[in-house]
This record gives structure tokens, C-alpha cells and sequence, in this order.
């Protein structure tokens, strides 16, 4: 799975050897749909952490986390940011996530690139690690951006996926979900942790059911053990991965080898009314689900007839199924396919069952 650097066709569903910058630069301009970033965090920590027992804390002391200064820091940052805004399609977005060490100055470079930030999301950990010293709060959450290309951009945002991932209601900014734990951390041949900063699938299956599609590219710059890989595999998406550090390669190729991807009708989630498929009133008419002078009922009981054009005629007014129905109303607005319902089998049964049945047939 892995590949070297430079390859000149997008490599779909790899991990590529190499330095995230370089690799970028070396893909196609706008072939990317959704970035998901997991920077190093700059965490500047000086010396061990120790437990209240004096026992040593696994924190992250790795070679790629440390930066000679703010100023180097924040020159990888612009430059990495460059190089996957290049990349990104007209109409895609990046998300990066960051701790109060990083994410400031991630955030400050991201406008000053050109990205349109959308939302920052604040990732809620209901098992976060304490604070042993006892010298500040419990650092409980992370951020995410999530920001557009350009300030134009038609980002994917599947508004009605998110509201039924939180049974029925609108998804906040905040998102309450364990850190790395149990089954879900990985272990190296040694039996330890093999990435200290290993994200949890939740919070990628969220982000990717909420700003993705089926068979949309999403690109991991910092690709760590594979968590954007693993869920971009199970939902239908392609990834590409870049990863200098060949243990974690090694990990994370192990892991989505294992990886079974949904099913077609398991990947579909709710869709938007506005995103559905336009069915104009007088494609009823023209297919004989209605026939002219068939009438239509009110929630009162008004009439209205079908014409032949596909519009209404009542007592006093002729129009729309929209048209009429504010009329019958006395309102300035009406949904004329909710409003109104015909006869069918001696019952009464809305119009925007026709309506539905038509879209069925429009997604075989």
C-alpha cells in the first residue's frame, strides 16, 4: 500500500512515504475534495510528566513534535497550509484540529492564506486525561476548524445526516466523544500505545458523514495510524495518506487491510429536501397520477380542480398548487404539496406521495 513520493496519477487509497509539503506539492492542483489535518501540536514540553505516584506519563515526547521555535512553527504551518490549499477542488474544505498549543496560530494562518473558516468545533473528551500537577484545569477538549477553500466555496455540509447522528436534533459545535481507549488503541509489536495522539473513530465517522460524500477524495496529510483511512475505507470514500514515519505506515496499513467497506444502501444517509431531485406538479398531470378535473382537497375542505397545465382552479382564484393554497389560506406562503391531498381508494392521501413515488423512481 504504500508509494514513494511523486507519483504522477492521484494515488487513491495509499499511504505515501515522504514529507507532507513535498508530497502535496507533487499531486494534481484542485484533486482533493476534503482535507482532514492532525498537525503536530508544538507541545513544547520540557522534561517528564509524572502521575501523583511518581510513575512516568507516556506523553508526547516524539522527534516530530518539536519545533526549534514559534517562528518555525508557524513557517511549517503556512507552508503546509499553501500546499494543500492547492490541491483542494474549488468547492473544498479542510478541517484541522489542534490544543490550545497550536491551534491559534493554525487558525490565524489559515485566514491569512485565503481559507473561509466555517465553524470551529470543539471536540469534548468524556474521558480526558487528568491534569497530574494540579497547577491548571483538567485540558479536556480540543479544536477543530473547519474551513472552506475560498470564501465562494459550495462546500458538501449534509445537514440532515448530522440532525438524525443526534436523533432528530440540529448538531452543535460541541461534540462530547471518549478519547482512544480499550480495543480501539493501537499497540506496536511491543504491546504499546503506537501513536501517543491516535484519534478516535467517532470523530472522523462524524466529520466525514457531515462533510463528504461517497467516492469524495480526502487527503490526511499527517496520516498517523490511519484513522481518516480506516473510516474513509468503511464509508466509501477514497483516501490518500502521507506518513514519514514508517512505523506508523506500517500500523496503519495492517489496520485498513482489515477494514471492510458498507454496503451501498448502508452508506445513503438523509438528505436535505432542497438537495432532492425537482418534480414540478404537472409531471403528475402529464403521467396520469392526476387527471384534469380531478379534485384536490383543502384541510378544511376546500376544492380545488386540476387543469391541464398542471395549475389549480377554485371558486374565486387559478394558480399554482402553491398559489392556490395561500389564497385558500389568507396567507402570504403554502406548501402546496403538504396542503392538498386527492381520493384514492375512498380516502384521502397528499399529493407529495405521487411526488415521492416519481424521485423514487428518478434514484433507480
Amino acid at each position: 500500500m504504500t508509494k514513494t513520493k511523486g507519483a504522477a496519477a492521484l494515488p487513491l487509497n495509499t499511504i505515501i512515504d515522504g514529507d507532507c509539503i513535498d508530497v502535496m506539492n507533487s499531486l494534481p492542483e484542485a484533486s482533493v475534495d476534503l482535507i482532514f489535518a492532525d498537525p503536530p501540536y508544538n507541545l513544547q514540553l520540557k522534561g517528564d510528566l509524572h502521575r501523583p505516584d511518581n510513575s512516568r506519563v507516556d506523553a508526547v515526547d516524539d522527534e516530530w513534535d518539536q519545533f526549534a521555535s514559534f517562528k518555525a512553527y508557524d513557517e511549517f504551518t503556512r507552508a503546509w497550509l499553501k500546499a494543500a490549499r492547492r490541491i483542494l477542488k474549488p468547492d473544498g474544505a479542510i478541517w484541522v484540529i489542534g490544543s490550545y498549543h497550536n491551534i491559534f496560530r493554525v487558525g490565524t494562518a489559515l485566514q491569512d492564506q485565503g481559507y473561509w473558516i466555517l465553524n470551529d468545533v470543539v471536540w469534548r473528551k468524556s474521558n480526558p486525561m487528568p491534569n497530574f500537577r494540579g497547577k491548571r484545569f483538567t485540558n479536556a477538549h480540543e479544536t477543530m476548524i473547519w474551513a472552506g477553500r475560498d470564501e465562494a466555496s459550495k462546500y458538501t455540509f449534509n445537514y440532515e445526516a448530522l440532525k438524525a447522528l443526534n436523533e432528530g436534533i440540529q448538531m452543535r459545535s460541541d461534540w462530547v466523544l471518549p478519547i482512544c481507549t480499550g480495543h480501539e488503541r493501537l499497540k506496536d509489536e511491543n504491546g504499546e500505545k503506537a501513536h501517543p495522539t491516535q484519534k478516535p473513530e467517532s470523530l472522523l465517522h462524524r466529520v466525514l458523514v457531515g462533510a463528504t460524500n461517497p467516492g469524495d477524495v480526502i487527503l490526511d496529510p499527517f496520516f498517523g495510524t490511519g484513522t481518516t483511512g480506516a473510516v474513509a475505507k468503511m464509508l466509501g470514500r477514497d483516501f490518500i495518506g502521507i506518513e514519514r514515519e514508517a512505523a506508523y505506515r506500517k500500523v496503519a496499513e495492517k489496520r485498513i487491510a482489515k477494514v471492510r467497506k458498507f454496503d451501498r444502501e448502508a452508506l445513503q444517509v438523509s438528505a436535505s429536501k432542497r438537495a432532492e431531485p425537482r418534480v414540478p406538479f404537472g409531471q403528475l398531470v402529464e403521467r396520469g397520477m392526476l387527471r384534469p378535473g380531478e379534485e384536490l382537497y383543502s384541510p378544511r375542505g376546500q376544492v380545488a380542480k386540476v387543469r391541464a397545465d398542471g395549475t389549480l382552479i377554485g371558486n374565486d382564484i387559478k394558480g399554482s398548487i402553491h398559489q392556490v393554497g395561500a389564497h385558500m389560506e389568507g396567507a402570504p406562503s403554502c406548501n402546496g404539496w403538504t396542503y392538498w391531498t386527492f381520493k384514492q381508494d375512498g380516502k384521502k392521501v397528499p399529493i407529495d406521495v405521487l411526488r415521492q413515488q416519481i424521485r423514487s423512481e428518478m434514484a433507480n
